[in-house]
């Protein structure tokens, strides 16, 4: 599938409501193809973590984030949304720089936050926040689908106006889809999505008081239901149980497992 066929395809997706679960390397990618899922989103956690790095701290290059996209568009031939965190960069030009290499690198979507990796100061004021989405979008529009997002309730501002002031001036800006993770229930969800209307809202999971059923982010009216890290937090989890299984010395619990077969199929041969 060429970049343009990825790029209709995973725009075409934003018409209705659909999952968007998030991959993190060649297995994960494959195994939520085989599951049914029509496009993959990466995580810059799983990333980071896997990596022994902190997420959101320019601890992981541009070049790294964008193979690790690229693997799972092509193993799966799937339209494969690019989480690339602040678009490794402060300014608008490297935001730019950023959606060009994505489309480059044969990605149907990317995001970008308005965090600043920087713990004394982590989300870039109104001005500069916009005119970053602004320079994205200038690199982006009709090529690329560009998901804006706001990190203020990730980030300690719990702060719901100014949040929906930064969506609408990114959708106004020519973002095709909204994002503010972290919103605190399913009103503050429906508020964002009335609001930016009719531009698609992508929402992690759920609310931060937790996941609901996508019948309620459906009837919300939200097109994009992202996992972000959750999944590779889920295996991780797994992992905790079978290492407290292994020390109490039950080998066979703790060595349950998918057959290396199994996942072998649903790579390429050579």
């Amino acid at each position: 599938m060429s970049q343009p066929q990825a790029y209709e395809r995973f725009l075409a997706l934003h018409g209705r409501t659909f999952i968007m679960p998030n991959a993190w390397d060649g297995t994960s990618a494959v195994l939520l193809k085989r599951a049914g899922f029509e496009a993959l989103g990466s995580t810059s956690l799983a990333i980071a973590f896997a990596m022994g790095r902190n997420d959101g701290a320019h601890a992981v290059s541009r070049e790294l984030a964008l193979d690790n996209a690229t693997m799972l568009a092509r193993l799966t031939d799937l339209p494969v949304n690019g989480d690339l965190e602040d678009g490794f960069g402060p300014s608008p030009e490297d935001c730019a720089l950023t959606v060009r290499a994505a489309i480059d690198a044969g990605l149907a979507g990317l995001g970008i936050e308005d965090t600043t990796a920087d713990p004394q100061k982590p989300i870039h004021d109104f001005d500069a926040a916009v005119a970053r989405i602004k320079g994205a979008v200038q690199a982006a529009r009709g090529r690329i689908v560009l998901t804006a997002r706001t990190d203020n309730f990730l980030q300690g501002r719990p702060d719901l106006d100014d949040t929906i002031r930064r969506l609408v001036a990114f959708a106004e800006c020519g973002a095709d889809v909204l994002y503010a993770p972290g919103l605190p229930d399913i009103e503050a969800i429906k508020k964002v999505v009335r609001t930016v209307a009719p531009k698609p809202v992508n929402v992690v999971v759920g609310p931060r008081s937790g996941p609901v059923p996508l019948s309620v982010l459906e009837e919300a009216g939200v097109k994009r239901v992202s996992l972000g890290g959750a999944l590779y937090r889920r295996v991780m989890a797994d992992l905790v149980d079978a290492a407290q299984a292994l020390k109490a010395g039950d080998i066979a619990s703790a060595a349950k497992g998918i057959a290396a077969g199994e996942i072998a199929a649903l790579l390429p041969k050579s």
